[in-house]
């Protein structure tokens, strides 16, 4: 059963007053060297294993994300079927807007990107945020161009399959195409009304 977006909007708030300050200690922690996030989403639940290993700097981020429920309620705004699977944009914009340019630096690449990775998107050099992608498939072309798995799926991959991919790019496609600031500025509002299929986050945290 789909959460309407009156919780939504609740959930949001509780978490927000932490999440719009990047920089506090709180959301800078050293994450463990080897975690789990459970996600429970609108198909069902799925867990990625982070191995700090792999990605220190990123690892920490998604650390502190999930440790403090920035996922929560967030789309999965750009599927493409067989490809990725890529979220990571709050749904309340003041929060969004917030982390839009709290970069942080690239991890050099110690993984491939194949099939249940899960890595930050960006633009040009360390332009990490917040937006991640999960592979659904083997991907290894990324590789060279970058992309720094720092976590893979180790349970519920089939859930992740499942994800609405039906709008493609539409709704807000990936940070290098440059078509994202309704999304930045109107959040799960525009979604809900323009994207209503979209599968979201009910809560991830780490376990």
């Amino acid at each position: 059963m789909r959460r309407g977006p009156t919780l939504i909007v609740l959930l949001l708030a509780a978490c927000a007053p932490l999440l719009l300050d990047p920089h506090d200690r709180r959301l800078n922690a050293h994450a463990p060297e080897l975690f789990r996030v459970q996600f429970a989403t609108s198909q069902g639940d799925f867990v990625v294993e982070v191995h700090r290993s792999w990605a220190p700097i990123g690892a920490d981020r998604f650390y502190n994300l999930a440790a403090h429920g920035f996922f929560d309620g967030q789309r999965f705004f750009r599927v493409r079927q067989g490809v990725f699977a890529q979220f990571g944009i709050p749904g309340d914009p003041r929060v969004a807007q917030a982390w839009r340019s709290a970069t942080i630096p690239d991890d050099p690449p110690r993984q491939s990107n194949v099939r249940g990775t899960i890595a930050y998107a960006f633009t040009t050099a360390n332009t990490r945020a917040t937006q991640v992608f999960i592979n659904l498939a083997d991907n290894r072309q990324f590789d060279p161009q970058g992309f720094a798995p720092f976590g893979v799926v180790t349970s519920g991959m089939e859930v992740v399959d499942r994800l609405y991919s039906g709008y493609g790019e539409t709704a807000g496609g990936g940070m290098r195409a440059g078509h994202q600031d309704a999304l930045f500025a109107s959040g799960n509002t525009w979604l809900m009304r323009e994207f209503p299929r979209l599968d979201y986050i009910r809560r991830a945290r780490v376990e």
